[in-house]
């Protein structure tokens, strides 16, 4: 069983109150959605009505009531996991059955790893049966679902399991660098991974083709080359399979960059909603966007494994917890943990630094398009089609939200001045009335 002492006091401070301050936050962001439920903001009029307004706000409602409970069982799952002495004794049998330390460690993570698996698994379904359901979103069936779950369990596995034991081996072997190179290797597979998401991972779980609309793909061919961008391939994802949601993203690196859209926006927008759409994502990748905010990444990444360098030498990381001595892998287990739920309260930094570069490339879609029209309607078809919270609480904005609220993007391209020109006009078609 746990022994107080002020590093575990400050574990469990920082474990618990993280668990607390987020299901509070949730709870007031459900509350503050309920209140303007009954007002249909100005602007949004021709395409939120009262009752779709309601709908949004018991959505939100429903979702957030979910996380809660999730995060609630989880945490408390992996806290009992971690006070009632199963992972020392977990040490205990691998080193008596004379495993070694590599193989020892995958199975240590594996353990709590597939028991909080199991507690989230009825969350995962009901999200996709219930919520997604009652509100007209899932197409997917229970056998096509548990499909993309195994993919999914397998391909995670594979991946963390590659990485685990890299980190095992090096900390085994260079225990005053192994930082350095765990780093090297992390970002290196990230990197990797980018490369290789849209030809490898992306088609394990949908299917792809050249966009049939051969008058919007000429569009969007011309629109990126007007601006200098390269782009090799325009494809449409089958998302309405699995989804009704809407949505286009920039993908790739170097020679596997592609534009993909969900065949549900090409259904629901026009032809110059969905420029604006992509517009915006070229204007992250103009704005060097994506550079920035690896490079934010990749010094957290760095400070993070000197942290648990450090913190892995001190042995007030294992004794307190029950471990007889220091174990590397129960420590590195520990550690992650531990960043996990403190690196929570560094979230509004880079959800804020998110935030500006989405204004950015907003302002910059507009001045591409020579107007922001397009996109005001975009972002209006986009919130109405997917019930998206149009009153956030600000505090959940500062913690979860990497796009600022629709509003205030609305507020945000109202007006602009575009460059060379006069402010817009937006008296009538944008707004909506």
């Amino acid at each position: 069983m746990i022994q107080l002492d002020y590093f575990p006091v400050i574990f469990l401070a920082v474990y618990i109150g993280q668990t607390v301050f987020n299901t509070w936050v949730e709870h007031i962001n459900g509350i503050h959605a309920a209140k303007f439920s009954d007002k249909v903001p100005a602007g949004f009029e021709d395409f939120i009505d009262r009752s779709k307004l309601e709908r949004i706000s018991a959505y939100t409602r429903e979702k957030s009531r979910l996380d809660i409970q999730e995060q609630i069982a989880s945490d408390g799952v992996l806290l009992v996991i971690i006070l009632s002495g199963l992972l020392p004794l977990l040490v205990r049998t691998f080193e008596a059955m004379g495993i070694p330390i590599v193989p020892a460690g995958l199975l240590f993570f594996l353990v709590p790893g597939a028991i909080q698996f199991l507690v989230e698994l009825p969350f995962g379904y009901y999200h996709t049966f219930s919520i997604e359901g009652k509100f007209g979103f899932n197409r997917q069936s229970v056998k096509s679902w548990l499909f993309d779950v195994v993919k999914s369990l397998l391909l995670g596995l594979i991946l963390s399991g590659m990485l685990l034991a890299a980190l095992l081996g090096l900390l085994l072997y260079s225990p005053d660098f192994w930082w350095v190179w765990g780093f090297l290797i992390v970002s290196a597979v990230q990197f990797l991974a980018a490369v290789l998401y849209p030809v490898v991972i992306a088609p394990l779980f949908n299917k792809f083709e050249p966009v049939r609309d051969e008058s919007l793909a000429g569009k969007i061919l011309a629109l990126m080359e007007e601006n200098g961008i390269r782009v090799k391939k325009i494809l449409q994802m089958d998302a309405g399979v699995r989804s009704r949601h809407t949505n286009a993203y920039f993908t790739g690196i170097g020679k596997t960059k592609q534009i993909v859209l969900f065949d549900t926006l090409l259904n629901s927008h026009t032809h110059e909603e969905i420029l604006a759409v992509l517009a915006h994502e070229a204007g992250h990748f103009r704005r060097k966007h994506i550079v920035k905010q690896l490079v934010f990444f990749e010094a957290l990444l760095l400070g993070g494994f000197y942290l648990t360098h450090l913190l892995l030498k001190y042995n007030l990381l294992y004794t307190p917890f029950g471990f007889d001595a220091p174990v590397s892998y129960a420590g590195l287990f520990l550690a992650i943990v531990l960043w996990q739920k403190a690196g929570f309260f560094l979230r509004p930094f880079y959800m804020e630094l998110s935030r500006r570069f989405e204004t950015e490339a907003d302002i910059f879609a507009a001045n591409m398009l020579g107007t922001s029209l397009p996109m005001l309607t975009a972002l209006k078809r986009l919130a109405a089609d997917n019930l998206s919270n149009l009153n956030p609480h600000p505090l959940y904005v500062w913690f979860h939200y990497s796009h600022p609220p629709i509003i205030e993007r609305v507020a945000a391209l109202v007006g602009i001045r575009l460059e060379g020109s006069e402010p817009e006009d937006l008296r009538t078609g944008g707004l909506g009335g």
